[in-house]
């Protein structure tokens, strides 16, 4: 029994498991190009990548581009040019900046999401790219779907739907966030049904994805059966060896129990799940002082927002997790062990194969 392909044009991913793009520097060249080896997409995360640049306090957006660019040409010589993504957020501040330096660096896939990429088709104009937005709700992949075929006459090449149990920043608010898991499995037929409408309209396949709450191979196949083309998950990718953070990060997630996965406030706000520790503690009783401000994030206001998003994340990847962010998906609790991942792909796929046999 073969578990079906991934296919995005004219690229074939021998397993349709999409790593999801983690930053601050939770997925780079290391994790991306290690998930692409084992036969899935690795993304790396275009957010701050240059963190540890020495021009990164003085030259921000010098030194993000610089490493956004050495991550994605290290990665492909590492995978032998094999199928890679990065995850660039709408939200960026210099977003085109940093689409057009990934297309140099040569980048197969580009996805993008935190707000509707509706500038994306005329950015990446006359690349090969494949272009993917995150959407989190049938209207929001009607928007974008329209748009991009009223004004650029083209469509996605593929469509990512995450739904409120992914990590990070999440597509919905927080007080809706328990009735739009209970309407999941309708929200992700109906947006696969409007992608069907685009499929056929410019007579090509576009592949429909499931993030958000993704754990095992059981959960693959599930959505599989239910008509999506692949999965893309993030959490599980980070108790893994070959993850870019830091020991202390993963150990994190490994300590975490079901009780410590929280969803907090981010400064741009949106809701975010992370793990409970000192800094969220701080951040629901007032506001941290921000000393310096990264730029990254259009919707940011320094003079207003309650802690800097930026470095609590670099806080946490680079070790000092009870003073940063550690953003997670909702089953991090349940991860015991660091792995390699090749391990972690091999159980995946097993576990595919072995639903597929019980159906």
């Amino acid at each position: 029994m073969n578990i079906k392909p991934l296919k995005i044009g004219e690229f074939i991913c021998k397993l349709p498991i999409i790593q999801g793009g983690m930053g601050i520097g939770v997925s780079m060249s290391n994790l991306a190009s290690s998930v692409t080896n084992a036969g899935g997409i690795g993304v790396i995360s275009a957010a701050q990548c240059g963190y540890k640049e020495k021009d990164f306090e003085t030259n921000n957006l010098a030194a993000n581009l610089r490493a956004l660019k050495k991550e994605i040409i290290a990665a492909k010589n590492k995978c032998n040019n094999g199928i890679l993504g990065v995850n660039i957020m709408v939200a960026t501040n210099f977003y085109e900046e940093h689409v057009k330096t990934a297309i140099e660096a040569g980048i197969e896939l580009i996805i993008s999401g935190a707000g509707l990429p509706t500038a994306l088709p005329k950015i990446v104009k006359g690349s090969n790219v494949k272009i993917a937005p995150i959407v989190s709700s049938l209207k929001a992949a009607k928007v974008i779907l329209k748009l991009w075929n009223k004004h650029d006459n083209v469509t996605a090449d593929m469509v990512i739907i995450e739904g409120p149990k992914a990590g990070g920043h999440l597509g919905f608010k927080e007080d809706s966030l328990e009735i739009e898991n209970k309407n999941f499995y309708n929200t992700i037929l109906d947006i696969i049904s409007e992608v069907k409408l685009y499929s056929e309209k410019y007579s090509k396949h576009i592949p429909v994805i499931v993030a958000g709450g993704v754990f095992n191979g059981f959960d693959i196949a599930k959505y599989l059966k239910l008509g999506a083309d692949g999965v893309q998950m993030a959490t599980r990718f980070v108790a893994t060896h070959e993850c870019d953070a830091s020991i202390e990060f993963k150990n994190a997630y490994i300590n975490a129990q079901s009780k410590d996965v929280v969803i907090v406030k981010s400064p741009v706000g949106m809701p975010g799940r992370a793990i409970l520790n000192d800094f969220v503690r701080k951040t629901q009783v007032g506001n941290i002082k921000v000393t310096k401000c990264y730029n990254c994030l259009a919707p940011c206001n320094p003079a207003s927002t309650p802690y800097c998003i930026s470095k609590a994340l670099i806080n946490a990847v680079s070790g000092n997790v009870e003073e940063g962010l550690i953003f997670c998906g909702e089953n991090a609790s349940m991860i015991n062990k660091i792995c390699s991942v090749e391990e972690l792909m091999n159980d995946l796929k097993e576990e595919i194969l072995m639903a597929e046999i019980n159906q």
